[in-house]
């Protein structure tokens, strides 16, 4: 099915606590430096609320970048939830079809926009806490609006999803986000959401 299966399947060798180390890495983020942006500002809320700064890497994956800042300028990821979240791994979120607060959540990450998939932009950068990946599908090329906060090193990613950005601030804000039921695969009940997403 949509953008659940590959992650999912991944986050389960997660679970087992396969291939997680560096949860103790820098809380402010990735420990990497805000670049030349642009920046994905996200204010988040319920049981965690502040806000979050993404720094997007265009040099890195330019398609998927233009596809996110056109999708926030728009309004698309308001109100949009948090609906997988798997203590030690990520915070899944975007999907801007059924993810909606306020909606019926069943089917919330198996959507995306209205936009086309993109292909992937698979690059040598690594799955440390604080980036940013695009979910997808089995297929690599079904990325569309789907991404994940990693809340800790996944080097098991490296190469199988697209790197978008990283976090340099509001760190603490991602790890406080309500986490999901590990017997569900981390889908959450009641789930935080973005409040509204902006581009800087």
């Amino acid at each position: 099915m949509r953008k659940r299966s590959l992650l999912g399947a991944l986050a389960g060798l997660a679970l087992a606590g396969l291939a997680l180390p560096g949860a103790a890495l820098a809380e402010s983020g990735s420990g990497v430096a805000n670049g030349p942006g642009p920046d994905l500002v996200l204010e988040i809320a319920g049981a965690s609320s502040g806000r979050v700064v993404i720094d997007m890497l265009p040099d890195v994956a330019p398609n998927h970048v233009a596809q996110i800042t056109a999708l926030a300028r728009e309004g698309a990821y308001d109100g949009v939830v948090f609906h997988r979240v798997i203590t030690g791994f990520m915070a899944q979120t975007g999907d801007v079809r059924f993810g909606k607060r306020g909606g019926d959540l069943r089917m919330a990450g198996m959507g995306g926009s209205d936009r086309p998939d993109l292909k992937a932009e698979f690059s040598n950068r690594s799955f440390a806490r604080g980036m940013v990946g695009m979910a997808r599908s089995a297929d690599p090329n079904s990325a569309n609006s789907q991404f994940f906060i990693m809340f800790a090193d996944a080097p098991h990613l490296d190469g199988q999803y697209t790197i978008v950005g990283h976090v340099v601030e509001g760190m603490e804000v991602v790890d406080a986000i309500k986490k999901g039921d590990p017997r569900r695969n981390g889908m959450v009940e009641d789930p935080d959401y973005i409040l509204r997403a902006t581009v800087e």
